[in-house]
Parts: C-alpha cells; structure tokens; sequence
C-alpha cells in the first residue's frame, strides 16, 4: 500500500457523506483489514441521521464513523494480534463513536473483534455474517433459549430474523416465527415450526400455537406490548433497538440486549456456515459511492437479507 489516505463514509447529519482520511494504523492486539465488503444495517441509518444520542447510546458528535460489519483481508498486523497478513476474516466494529468504521477502504479492529472467514463463500456474503449473527447468538442467550423452549421471534424474515430462527432451531428450541403473510414458506425453511402472519392479533395467534404462551420473546420487529402479551406469566421479553423495551408485566423479564464483539462466538458461527447449517442473504451490492442509495432502499423496507457496499 503507498497512500496515505482512504475514503471512509461518515454520517450524523442525514445521508452518508464519502470522505478523504488518513490511512489507520494497527496498534497493539489490533490488526488492519483491506475491506472487500461492507454490510449495511438499520443501525447505520439511525448512525447517519444522528440520532444516536436521542436514544442515549452515545454522545452527540459532529460526525459518526459508519459501518459495522467487514470482510477483508488482513494487511498489517500489530503485537501480539494473533493473525498474519495475508488472511482472510471478518469482524465487527462495535463501538458507535469511533471516526472511521467498516465502510471504508481500510478498517482497524481490536483482534478480540475479528474471526477467519468461511471458506468457499465471497466477500460480500461474509460481510452479512458478524453483527446480525452476533446480535441473534448474544439475544438468544439472553432469551434463555435451551432444548424445549418455546421462542417467539418477531421480524424473522429479515437479516436478524433469520439468524434468530435458525440459531434457535438448531439450539433445539421451537420457534414462532411472526412475518409477512409472504414469507412462511422462507422462514419454516430456515426452522420455524409455527407461522403467524404479520397483522394477525400476536398474542391470540401466537397462543393458538402455544397455550399459556411462549417462555421467550425476541422482538427484532419492535412490537413491544403486543408481543409481550404473547409471553408466558414469568417469561422473558428480549428487545434489540434503545428505549422500546415495554414495562415487565406479568413478571416476566423484560431487557434490551445490545450486542458486542466476541471472536470465539463469531468463529462458532463460521463453522456453522462451513457446515451449511446457517444461511447467508446478500439482497443487493452498491459500490460505495452508492451508500445513500443503499440506505434509502434500506429505509424504504421489504428487503430480505443484507445490502452490501464494496470499496
């Protein structure tokens, strides 16, 4: 590499903005990606608007590195980082206040935050790998999803979604998968047992299912109460977005989970995608120039999978 500076899409202030920026560097446990692909998530819509801080998980900045999702490979590593140059990974850069994120022609992540590749799969399908799989697995545990359960997951044919119906399938929990009219066959596919449509009334449907109601809920569609009433007296209640988890009625356990980097689950999903028992959905790729094309698709809904930028 001889430049010194990269484009990085930043936000804060409405639709992305591609900028010029030095170059990072890798320090300590930390290596450096050559970023081939970039997943693009609701949470990068609310990062470019800035409307972080409303929801009071971060500070109000001027600007906002965008992008958490990155495949790529390796091109400089710092001491004690654990990988070579050369390899391919992913990883997720969770943290919401850094300058310069995954959408950007280079990355640096903390090693802690990176995991190899799965092989025989491109770029663009790896990047819809660690923030929406790492959301689901941390989500679930929270849920208390174990062999038996009973799980509903709201939202489940989108890029969550899906993850959280065939993470939970394949932990031995029954699913409810609560999605648009269109999309049973797709999410009975990836493991649902049940089926309610989008629109039905949750709880009585859900219930028909399940009587006495569900022992968990992941509400990645951001239903709230009316999920909730689905729940089971002393259940659980998991929400995904800030500052929409309902009141814990009924005693059950209501929490938002945020997710966080964890190398060793990331590398459990990989080998779970080398083994074809999870499903990667690239929707659409846009160069990154396109960014706020990308977004504005995204905003407008009804995508299932994940759209990719590419430097």
């Amino acid at each position: 590499m001889t430049s010194t500076t990269m484009r990085a899409l930043i936000g804060g202030s409405g639709a992305p903005r591609l900028v010029e920026v030095p170059v990072p560097q890798a320090g300590p446990r930390q290596v450096r990606i050559r970023v081939a692909a970039a997943g693009v998530n609701p949470f990068d819509l609310a990062v470019a608007a800035g409307t972080l801080a409303d929801y009071g998980v971060a500070r109000r900045l001027d600007s906002y590195g965008l992008g958490f999702d990155v495949a790529g490979t390796v091109d400089q590593v710092g001491d004690g980082a654990g990988f070579l140059v050369g390899e391919e990974v992913i990883g997720l850069a969770a943290r919401l206040e850094l300058p310069v994120k995954a959408q950007a022609e280079y990355v640096v992540l903390d090693a802690e935050a990176v995991a190899r590749a799965p092989r025989g799969f491109t770029a663009a399908q790896a990047a819809t790998i660690p923030l929406n799989s790492l959301t689901a697995w941390q989500a679930l545990d929270r849920a208390g999803a174990r062999p038996g359960r009973t799980l509903l997951v709201t939202g489940a044919a989108g890029a969550v979604g899906g993850y959280l119906v065939e993470l939970a399938a394949l932990r031995g929990v029954r699913v409810v998968a609560l999605a648009g009219a269109g999309d049973e066959e797709l999410v009975r596919g990836l493991g649902a047992e049940w089926f309610v449509a989008r629109g039905e009334d949750v709880a009585s449907a859900v219930r028909a299912h399940v009587p006495g109601g569900v022992d968990a809920v992941v509400d990645a569609a951001v239903l709230g109460l009316a999920a909730l009433d689905a729940v089971r007296d002393g259940g659980t209640f998991v929400a995904l977005t800030a500052g929409v988890a309902p009141v814990g009625l009924r005693g059950i356990d209501v929490g938002t989970m945020f997710f966080r980097a964890d190398a060793a689950q990331l590398g459990e999903v990989v080998r779970l995608v080398e083994a074809g028992r999870l499903t990667l959905r690239v929707a659409e790729e846009y160069p990154l120039e396109k960014a706020a094309d990308a977004h504005a698709r995204l905003a407008a809904g009804g995508i299932r999978g994940r759209l990719v930028l590419i430097p």
